[in-house]
């Protein structure tokens, strides 16, 4: 039995190795394991416990001499010592001893000049599926001769003992440069393994001189690319699946000196409330070779019910980017003629759609404000008003600036349009006003992408200093003045400079890194 050198990385005696096994025979073998059950539209569903999002309180970065000067250290990169790290990773490794193992060998990075190989190791069948849909799938030729950069060695059943000294809990997640490796422990989410490898291209991208961004990106017919910036539940991975224009991918992206280029070879969209009516694309491409995470399913039909929160707020559709029928392969893409901030708005009071200059620009990006919706992270039940500096912090190994620098010069190098976009609430806040519909929000992408707002009006919002059009083709005037969709007109100023408030006390902390022009692009007091 050939074993495909796992002794290097400390694993042995196992029971059987398979390496990227085909889509088919990775759904035999988690049906067989018990991992997960076929729905009737042919996805693999499975139950990921009692960790249904990510932990970020669990996460940790080892402290290494040779790396640790360039870490944004805090509450977002917890260091623990390499002493600790030896120890969980002789744990882990002697965990996965006597089980099937399972390994994805594969790429991280469409644009082959500039990939990172990886490996994941698990015990999961279910998890390999998850990889393999996820990231840059290698040809056979590749396969033969991959040497992997970084490995994820994942352990989702493990817990850690609670008496270890220097963690939060029975789960982590360990990354060492050193080592080139990442441990996962404890939680079954897949989001771990994703996210943990868009976090070592958070490090690795911008060292060579390329920006690495939590985004999703399509093409137009013109070959003209977009950027759509946000975290979690603000819409990426919805409104970049638009039947008119070619997807690139949904999520993560690089912008290199020749343009951008998907990470990853799939998607991973939330699937709560999908409707096919609502999001065609998405509902078509989850069949046989996606996978649903924490998605209720009726016991004797087997058929989805995507209204259900019963589990978690936070379900899950992976699937294969090629299950879009207009996506592009491989991902890559010119210089982005727009890039949209996305932002799930709690407050209700940002409009639906705004244009920012360069300084607006680097504003909003170093802000980074939205709401942590329902389910993204453990603890989280409704939607809370945060600020996710470059729109992606809990991904970033290196100070915020390093990101911002690198976007600003990118816009006004290449001439990009720049939009602020609140796909959260309108009408009034949270509990009060009602979500973004988004027949609305893909009209006001659709004029910004065609150039129709280009040829519009525009006034300066007096509270968040941002420009909104007065007009927008097939969408009402009403709805484009925050203020005039609330009722109280009254507790929407009150509603307004609170969240402004919010901006200005936010940004302190990036004032000595800022220009006196980008501080007075923001919110006014």
């Amino acid at each position: 039995m050939s074993t495909y050198n796992l002794e290097a990385l400390g694993i042995h005696n196992v029971t059987n190795v398979y390496r990227n096994l085909s889509v088919p025979e990775l759904i035999k073998k988690a049906l067989t394991a018990n991992e997960g059950e076929l729905a009737s539209n042919g996805a693999l569903v499975v139950k990921t416990g009692k960790t249904t999002g990510r932990s970020p309180d669990d996460k940790y970065i080892v402290d290494e001499s040779a790396y640790s000067k360039d870490i944004w250290w805090g509450p977002v990169n917890k260091s623990i010592k390499p002493e600790l790290f030896e120890h969980l990773y002789k744990l882990v490794t002697a965990y996965l001893q006597n089980r099937d193992i399972y390994i994805f060998d594969g790429f991280a990075g469409a644009d082959a000049k500039h990939r990172l190989p990886i490996r994941v190791v698990t015990d999961k069948a279910w998890q390999a599926l998850f990889s393999n849909t996820l990231f840059v799938r290698p040809t056979e030729n590749e396969l033969q001769n991959h040497s992997s950069e970084f490995t994820v060695i994942a352990a989702p059943t493990m817990k850690a003992l609670p008496r270890i000294e220097g963690l939060n809990s029975e789960n982590f997640v360990c990354v060492s440069f050193t080592k080139k490796v990442i441990l996962i422990c404890g939680t079954q989410y897949g989001g771990e393994i994703k996210k943990s490898i868009f976090s070592i291209l958070n490090y690795i991208m911008p060292k060579k001189d390329i920006f690495s961004m939590h985004c999703s990106a399509n093409v137009g017919e013109n070959n003209d690319s977009a950027l759509f910036f946000g975290l979690s539940g603000t819409g990426k991975t919805t409104l970049s699946a638009d039947p008119t224009r070619k997807l690139i991918g949904d999520d993560e992206h690089g912008w290199s000196s020749d343009g951008i280029f998907n990470f990853e070879g799939g998607c991973y969209a939330k699937s709560i409330k999908l409707s096919q009516e609502a999001e065609p694309q998405i509902w078509s491409a989850i069949r046989f070779g996606s996978l649903l995470e924490n998605v209720v399913i009726d016991p004797r039909t087997k058929t989805p019910d995507f209204d259900s929160d019963a589990i978690t707020e936070n379900t899950r559709a992976t699937y294969p980017v090629e299950h879009i029928p207009n996506c592009i392969i491989p991902g890559v893409g010119t210089h982005p003629k727009n890039v949209f901030f996305l932002t799930c708005d709690a407050f209700g009071v940002l409009p639906p759609i705004a244009k920012l200059d360069e300084n607006m620009a680097m504003y909003h990006f170093l802000s980074g404000y939205t709401a942590k919706v329902a389910g993204t992270e453990a603890g989280i039940t409704e939607p809370k008003a945060t600020f996710s500096t470059c729109f992606g912090a809990p991904f970033l190994p290196l100070h915020p600036t390093v990101y911002a620098k690198m976007l600003g010069e990118r816009l006004k190098s290449h001439n990009s349009n720049c939009w602020l976009v609140n796909t959260g609430w309108s009408g009034g806040a949270y509990g009060v006003g009602s979500r973004m519909k988004i027949r609305i929000t893909r009209a006001l992408l659709s004029a910004a992408l065609s150039g129709k707002l280009d040829k519009v009006e525009f006034h300066k919002d007096p509270i968040f200093n941002v420009l909104i059009p007065k007009e927008c083709p097939g969408v009402e005037s009403s709805v484009l003045s925050p203020r005039e969709t609330w009722a109280d007109k009254s507790a929407y100023e009150k509603k307004a400079k609170e969240l402004a408030g919010l901006f200005i006390k936010n940004f302190e902390q990036y004032k000595e890194f800022a220009t006196k022009e980008m501080i007075a692009a923001g919110p006014l007091a």
